[in-house]
């Protein structure tokens, strides 16, 4: 029988007992840092605009409903079928559709994102991933749509606009979208916040692009911000040990150090 040395029995206690964690197995590194703090600050932005849509910013003429119905793609770059998603940016926010599990070459998503229309934005950047268990997620396709002038006098347009990829300018495929518009501004009121800015690639240009993450709640007093002592952080990354501290400390900044929101937008990254 082997002898159970200090060495050995020190092995042991580090055993991981019952079940594995989805990302056991996955290596981070700092694109998946990155890829994680800009879906986060896509969540919260989309999540301001949808509580907060009654102040509008003076430089707002409108709101943009934008149906992402589905695409037709040209090839499967995946091992198995692909999983898709599309990243949308309108000026300089940022949304996101779910993923179509085994969508392959013809995703469905049929997803409707509401967004305000910035004074002077006249196109719309599109990217479409296909979502990675084990490395980054991969870049499909692209396009940069204008949007259509009928549109903003008020009339619905439905339309299969073509995208750009490694087989070429417009012949990867293309997409199904439907837009309409609403001038209706409401009167505007001054919001104070010192959000943070975060920089997102835009992968099909290299430009990295400003991203203004507002606030959960708008701030009633000029007081100042809480901040999550050493020891929250320490017992949040204890909680979630795939999820590096900076990261976490940026989940922080976006969600105004609120722990609670905090612990739920980092269950939401992990789902």
């Amino acid at each position: 029988m082997e002898e159970v040395t200090p060495r050995s029995n020190e092995h042991w206690k580090r055993a991981y007992l019952g079940p594995l964690p989805d990302e056991f197995l996955r290596v981070t590194t700092a694109q998946d840092i990155q890829e994680v703090s800009d879906r986060q600050a896509a969540l919260a932005l989309q999540s301001y605009h949808n509580t907060y849509t009654p102040h509008m910013a003076p430089n707002f003429v409108g709101r943009l409903s934008i149906t992402i119905a589905q695409a037709k793609l040209v090839k499967n770059y995946g091992i198995t079928r692909m999983d898709p998603y599309v990243r949308l940016r309108v000026g300089h926010f940022v949304y996101e559709t779910q993923t179509a599990p085994n969508g392959g070459r013809n995703p469905r998503w049929n997803r409707v994102i509401h967004c305000q229309l910035p004074a002077g934005v006249e196109t719309i950047a599109l990217e479409i991933y296909d979502e990675c268990n084990f490395s980054m997620d991969e870049l499909i396709a692209w396009a940069e749509i204008r949007i259509p002038q009928s549109v903003l006098r008020g009339e619905t347009h439905e339309d299969w606009y073509p995208l750009s990829g490694k087989q070429g300018e417009g012949l990867e495929g293309s997409i199904d979208m439907v837009m309409s518009f609403n001038n209706m501004v409401v009167q505007p009121r001054m919001i104070q916040t010192n959000a943070p800015v975060v920089l997102v690639p835009n992968v099909a240009t290299g430009t990295p692009m400003p991203v203004f993450v507002a606030p959960n709640q708008p701030q009633a007093a000029r007081l100042p911000p809480p901040v999550l002592s050493d020891d929250d952080l320490t017992r949040i990354h204890e909680m979630f040990p795939q999820v590096d501290k900076e990261v976490i400390k940026s989940v922080a900044v976006a969600n105004n150090q609120d722990r609670d929101a905090v612990i739920n937008a980092l269950l939401q990254m992990s789902s």
